[in-house]
């Protein structure tokens, strides 16, 4: 347990350059923009020159990138990320409001992702070769090369447009009503995580195969023990290593997809802030969104390691 706890504690001790590495990435990427924040501020004011400066002085605009670089980095950990340009709120106001919504979407197509590429990869590798197998490596193939707005928008069309079984767009709070929150998050979340299921399912299915290849396999089915219980207890955790490391590099894939799907479905998530905040011109909220975001997928990473390391008793020895 002291070498497992010790693991974990350099894994996050790995989080604080990390973080200011992702920080100092938001920053300078912000910085050499062509966005002005003087000027973003003062959109359709006709501002003077000397506001302009006034703007600069006072926002520290005009002082070293180093010395703006560290103000940057102590706001942030006070939870400032600025004003909006737009409606001179607090970003830390918007995306706080925002990303609940947005993280609801991504665990909900990552939940759907998962059940998918657990029932599908073991099923397929199971019927090794048989139709089963078959279908099922048929129809992943195909939801690797659909994109998820594609699928959003053949949704939309056929199942609320034409049938009128889910909205087209649009958000209920759980709080009021939870069967309008399922029904508003059905479509986005099936849009965003099916690619993903279908990446994973070929990846379980590879893991699972090789699996039941191994000895300890036959050896456990030879004397006795039930093949659903052989591959529930033993099978799939060992098969389980190579799907969670990828499992994590495609938390990204869902939050980076929620920009997309959250704006095909008018949902009112970090995805929509960020496209909005793009097209008003108002870089304050465009930086803490995707500062925002990416502290999600380090942290989402972080957990993913965790798990790594729980089903993976060769890591924990080594």
């Amino acid at each position: 347990m002291t070498a497992v706890v010790r693991i974990l504690l350099r894994r996050i001790a790995l989080l604080v350059p990390l973080m200011l590495g992702v920080v100092l990435f938001v920053f300078l990427v912000m910085r050499f923009s062509d966005v002005d924040p003087a000027s973003a501020f003062f959109q359709g004011a006709n501002p003077t020159p000397q506001q302009l400066h006034d703007f600069r002085e006072r926002g520290g605009l005009l002082d070293p990138l180093p010395v703006r670089y560290v103000h940057f980095v102590g706001d942030v950990l006070h939870g400032n990320l600025g004003t909006s340009a737009l409606t001179r709120a607090p970003v830390a106001d918007q995306v706080t409001t925002a990303l609940p919504l947005t993280l609801q979407l991504t665990f909900l197509g990552l939940g759907i992702a998962v059940v998918l590429a657990l029932a599908g990869g073991v099923t397929a590798a199971v019927h090794r070769d048989r139709l089963p197998d078959q279908v099922i490596r048929v129809v992943s193939l195909v939801g690797v090369a659909a994109p998820g707005f594609w699928l959003a928008l053949l949704m939309i069309q056929y199942l609320a447009v034409d049938r009128g079984w889910f909205p087209t767009g649009g958000y209920i709070n759980p709080a009021d009503s939870v069967t309008g929150w399922l029904r508003t998050m059905a479509l986005p979340a099936f849009a965003l995580s099916l690619p993903v299921a279908a990446q994973l399912t070929r990846i379980v299915r590879t893991s699972v195969v090789e699996e039941l290849d191994k000895d300890y396999v036959r050896t456990a089915i030879g004397s006795g023990l039930p093949p659903l219980v052989v591959v529930g207890r033993n099978v799939l955790r060992n098969a389980l290593v190579n799907p969670l490391t990828v499992l994590g590099l495609r938390v990204g894939y869902l939050l980076g997809g929620a920009v997309v799907i959250e704006t095909i479905f008018s949902l009112p998530g970090m995805g929509k802030l960020m496209i909005d905040a793009v097209q008003n011109g108002d870089p304050a909220v465009v930086q803490g969104v995707v500062l925002t975001t990416a502290t999600g997928f380090v942290v989402v990473n972080l957990v993913i390691d965790i798990l790594y390391l729980l089903v993976n008793p060769r890591l924990r020895a080594a």
